[in-house]
């Protein structure tokens, strides 16, 4: 598991209008291949920023609340520990990084390390580079998941998980969930 180290610049914002993930077991699930990224989780339906007649019901009258989260241009990503037990370890944690919850990073160093790698290119230019490139974080139960990508949209759907992953699957390349 390879981390970004944080210098002094880094901060994180909670995005509170974004579902929160489920304290007990979110389950979360990502699709992607190298150009599209899915994520999806079951939400905490006590703290809803959506509107309940939003909500695409993908299997009848009965399953879960799930969020499903495009995210635009996904440069990298990275998902597994730490889980709740160990989020105080996150270089992060001391911004205020904090469970169950949706965050971006503000002059995020993982950010600048990628600027650095590409730097080789020989039409490098640190800006085009570095244009509309943010830095997400989603904390869960047992796992958090980090991307870099240009943004993201959601959708809440009612569904048994089974579906909203076979959806998800079955659209990976179509763009159903685009602004």
């Amino acid at each position: 598991w390879l981390m970004y180290h944080v210098d002094g610049k880094d901060s994180v914002a909670e995005l509170i209008d974004v579902p929160r993930p489920d304290v007990g077991a979110p389950s979360p699930m990502i699709v992607c291949d190298e150009a599209h990224l899915l994520l999806a989780y079951l939400v905490n339906e006590q703290h809803c920023a959506w509107e309940s007649d939003s909500v695409l019901n993908l299997s009848g009258e009965t399953g879960e609340h799930i969020a499903i989260v495009t995210l635009h241009h996904p440069t990298a990503h990275m998902f597994g520990l730490p889980n709740d037990e160990t989020l105080s370890g996150h270089p992060l944690y001391s911004r205020g990084l904090r469970w169950y919850s949706v965050w971006e990073v503000q002059a995020s160093s993982w950010i600048h390390q990628f600027e650095r790698v590409n730097a080789v290119h020989e039409q490098h230019s640190p800006q085009r580079f570095l244009a509309n490139k943010r830095h997400f974080i989603f904390t869960f139960h047992d796992s958090t998941f980090e991307c870099i990508a240009h943004g993201f949209t959601y959708k809440v759907v009612r569904a048994s998980f089974s579906d909203a992953i076979m959806k998800m699957a079955e659209t990976l390349h179509q763009g159903w969930m685009s602004p």
